[in-house]
């Protein structure tokens, strides 16, 4: 009987032992989550301060919307925003698959810490930009209304949007096809979605695009890991297509028309499901550059000695900004 004790007293601090590691892993992954912009490999000078938090305090906002998909638009901003007659420049976000952003919480606020107000919503596919629309539609109106917050405060000459995967695609259409889409002054998108998945025959032509009526800043990344890179080198494979593929980033940039600045970019190491946090810092400082003029994120991307072009945690690096 005290031997048969003395084993359940064991197991028993074994149980409670295994608890409180899974209890501190559980803790620990939720930290890392919140704060990845701590966790996020970086090489140069540029690209580690704007992955860093910004100085501004974050405050968020909800509209519930009579939209199944939508649901609601979610907006980080300054916090100084409530009490400042300032203008703020916008980043609206399109949503990757299956993830609405309320699921990425922390990759807004690191964004609006930088001084912009980004939007969102709850939709699972954005792939045609029309849910980025309503979200900077949404905004527009509140920019109108005398009775909210947001009234006078949006800067409507300086609005960017971005997206990761089908959310690339998503804010691609959003410039080209949708009715607010000449308001945009720079364009961002990780990962976004290979033309072969665009294809009638494969995913369907609500996931095509089409870069050619691009009139705006550009910069398309994607890292270097078997999701997203895939094996296959043409359109023409049906084995081996990754998301966003070498080829595919290629062929985008040519899509590009010339008269605007474009630039490509893979980083090393990184694979699909965390490309848009570990390049945050480059699409931080494009925004900065682009919406806000800021120089120093400029040389990041600007003439034969842009940053981005001696970092070596970034391969396939083409661009004709000057």
């Amino acid at each position: 009987m005290k031997i048969l004790k003395t084993i359940l007293k064991i197991l028993s601090i074994i149980a409670i032992i295994i608890a409180l590691l899974l209890a501190g892993l559980f803790a620990f992954a939720k930290y890392k989550n919140t704060h990845y912009y701590k966790f996020t490999q970086t090489e140069q000078p540029i690209e580690k301060r704007y992955t860093e938090l910004g100085e501004e305090k974050v405050s968020f906002a909800e509209y519930k919307v009579d939209d199944a998909a939508i649901q609601k638009h979610e907006i980080w901003y300054p916090a100084d925003l409530e009490k400042e007659d300032d203008l703020y420049p916008v980043v609206v976000i399109a949503n990757g698959s299956g993830t609405p952003a309320s699921g990425y919480p922390a990759f807004f606020e690191h964004l609006a810490s930088w001084g912009f107000i980004v939007v969102g919503n709850e939709d699972h596919n954005s792939r045609t930009g029309a849910s980025a629309e309503a979200s900077l539609e949404f905004l527009l109106k509140l920019n109108e209304d005398s009775s909210n917050i947001f009234y006078g405060k949006v800067d409507t000459q300086h609005i960017g949007i971005g997206g990761h995967s089908q959310g690339g695609v998503g804010a691609i259409n959003a410039v080209t096809s949708q009715p607010h889409g000449n308001m945009y002054k720079a364009l961002y998108a990780v990962s976004p979605t290979s033309p072969y998945w665009g294809q009638k025959n494969v995913f369907g032509a609500e996931w095509s695009y089409d870069l050619s009526k691009i009139h705006i800043p550009t910069f398309l990344t994607a890292g270097t890991g078997g999701f997203d890179a895939g094996t296959a080198d043409n359109i023409s494979l049906k084995e081996g297509q990754g998301i966003t593929p070498l080829w595919a980033l290629q062929a985008n940039y040519e899509a590009l028309p010339n008269s605007v600045q474009k630039m490509i970019a893979r980083k090393t190491g990184i694979d699909h499901g965390d490309s848009y946090l570990a390049i945050d810092g480059y699409m931080t400082a494009w925004f900065m550059w682009h919406l806000k003029g800021n120089t120093e994120a400029a040389e990041a991307f600007k003439g034969s000695d842009a940053e981005i072009l001696h970092n070596s945690l970034y391969q396939d690096v083409k661009s004709n900004i000057q």
